[in-house]
């Protein structure tokens, strides 16, 4: 499902000679290797693992990719999983994974797997610890990484003042999954770690209306990771972000 490339119409391109020329227009307008952000192939029996943190303007553009992927795509695994959660119980009104079953996982989408968090039974650590097991199991990086930022300037749950901060944003951390508390958070919470959020294949973030566009601003104006953590992702230079705007 995809209403834009860029600034190009993919209805411009209906065929794969169309194609072949719109890449090499972008690569003698933008450089060599410019095409590489407008498209990723991949074999489709290759798997796709999107995620993304829900409440962030984001569920109706994964429910449409989901479903059209499970329609067009029989044989294409879909995989699900999110950013971050609370340590609350699963049905608790506060679980992200509610969300994304009640909002997300619907009619052809609900063929896609969802992955959640391990949340109760354990303590914050091993709760961590089996749900990294559990997001492995596949063993493969992730698709697509679709980021939301709140106006203290955290993502994912790397909030100012986070009591693993500086480990969850460590990109030579081994660690993919860290518990976290913050008095920002609410709830404790678990993360992905910057590692995996920026070994994507594509990486975006995503966010709504002037006050979090003055944030962003803010934060690609200053280097203060651990005043605004969302910084650790604008300002590194080995993955590119995309960045999504909407007043």
């Amino acid at each position: 499902y995809v209403k834009f490339a860029g600034d190009f119409d993919p209805s411009s391109v209906p065929d794969a000679e169309g194609l072949s020329k719109l890449r090499q227009q972008i690569t003698a307008e933008r450089g060599a290797g410019a095409e590489r952000d407008y498209f990723h192939f991949k074999p489709v029996w290759q798997r796709a693992l999107i995620v993304a943190p829900p409440k962030a303007g984001k569920t109706t553009l994964l429910k449409k990719i989901a479903n059209s992927i499970v329609k067009n795509y029989p044989d294409v695994t879909v995989m699900v999983l999110l950013v971050d959660e609370r340590l609350v119980p699963p049905d608790h009104e506060r679980a992200n994974a509610g969300l994304v079953r009640r909002h997300l996982m619907q009619n052809r989408a609900a063929e896609a797997r969802f992955v959640p968090y391990v949340v109760d039974g354990h303590t914050p650590a091993e709760c961590a610890r089996l749900s990294q097991a559990a997001f492995e199991q596949d063993g493969h990086r992730l698709d697509a990484c679709i980021l939301g930022m709140g106006t203290d300037g955290h993502t994912a749950s790397f909030f100012p003042g986070g009591d693993r901060l500086a480990e969850a944003l460590d990109p030579e951390g081994d660690d993919k999954v860290l518990p976290i508390f913050a008095e920002g958070a609410g709830e404790p919470r678990l993360t992905l770690t910057l590692p995996p959020i920026l070994d994507a294949r594509f990486v975006a973030l995503h966010i709504e209306g002037a006050e979090k566009r003055t944030t962003l601003e803010t934060a690609l104006g200053g280097t203060d990771v651990d005043a605004m953590p969302v910084r650790a992702v604008l300002h590194q230079t080995a993955t590119p972000v995309h960045v999504f705007w909407a007043p």
